[in-house]
């Protein structure tokens, strides 16, 4: 693989990093940068998240690549490791930022990872040379460019003590919009996201909710696109899930649908690629 190195000036993607305090030089990447200026959006969190940490972080990364938003993670176990996957698994493009010069996958358990991210169009980058280590210090200076390339840090989940949190405090230092997902009181790793939301960040409870602020015309475009040649019952049902309505239960009651055209019309729609099931059980437009 390649290691190339660029100018923050000469890539009208990365010219955002020079507004930083503390800017890198130049960045050396392996892969594929943007070429223009796109949404991005940097979600972080645990390195050993819960189930429910697990399916929040998917469904948001992967509904978000699904709309061109650029998903950028550290390569780290946990959140990070879940996002970049959800960006690929949705045919999006997603930049993992490492600590370390890029003749070596940190952690090394993720180089097939590392090494899709490349094949399928993104980017690993990193302020580092070749031959520079990690060390626990340039995790944190790391972090300072996961969130300067993006419009907006998601946390997901994490503890009240956290490396997460780090990139937050970047994040607030480079005026760039921060998200939290709530999580249940009684839990450790929603101590994080939980504060972030009692001290002002953004609720997300959905990738619409990080669009209608970071790219309102995105999330605009996706509300008032519908798939071609739909029939009244599938068009019923595609108009409810693209408002939020996502169990079964609620689908049948709103849609007052007979269950056998509610069933045809579901399965033609998730036969189209249309909407998807998610793993909470729940549908979802695709």
């Amino acid at each position: 693989m390649e290691i190339n190195y660029v100018s923050l000036g000469s890539n009208d993607y990365l010219c955002i990093l020079g507004q930083l305090a503390h800017p890198p030089k130049g960045l050396y990447y392996i892969g594929t940068l943007p070429k223009l200026r796109l949404p991005s959006v940097a979600i972080v969190g645990s390195r050993k998240p819960t189930s429910y940490g697990k399916e929040a972080t998917f469904e948001l990364a992967y509904n978000l690549a699904k709309q061109g938003v650029v998903v950028i993670s550290g390569l780290a176990y946990g959140i990070d490791a879940i996002a970049h996957r959800a960006a690929l698994d949705a045919g999006g493009i997603t930049i993992a930022v490492l600590a370390n010069g890029l003749d070596t996958i940190y952690p090394a358990s993720h180089r097939r990872l590392a090494e899709e991210i490349i094949v399928k169009g993104g980017a690993l980058v990193s302020e580092y040379p070749i031959g520079v280590s990690a060390r626990d210090y340039q995790f944190l200076a790391r972090n300072r460019i996961v969130s300067g390339l993006s419009d907006a840090v998601v946390v997901t989940e994490a503890a009240a003590r956290s490396g997460t949190l780090s990139t937050v405090t970047h994040a607030l230092d480079q005026n760039r919009e921060v998200f939290a997902v709530p999580g249940n009181i009684t839990s450790t790793l929603s101590v994080g996201p939980n504060l972030l939301l009692q001290q002002g960040a953004h609720v997300a409870l959905s990738s619409s909710d990080i669009l209608n602020v970071i790219a309102p015309t995105l999330e605009t475009q996706r509300q008032t696109t519908l798939p071609l040649n739909l029939s009244p019952q599938e068009t019923t049902l595609f108009t409810l899930i693209q408002s939020g309505v996502g169990t079964e239960e609620a689908l049948l009651a709103q849609s007052n649908l007979q269950y056998s055209d509610y069933a045809q019309a579901l399965t033609m729609l998730e036969i189209a690629g249309a909407i998807r099931r998610t793993p909470g059980n729940q549908w979802t437009i695709v």
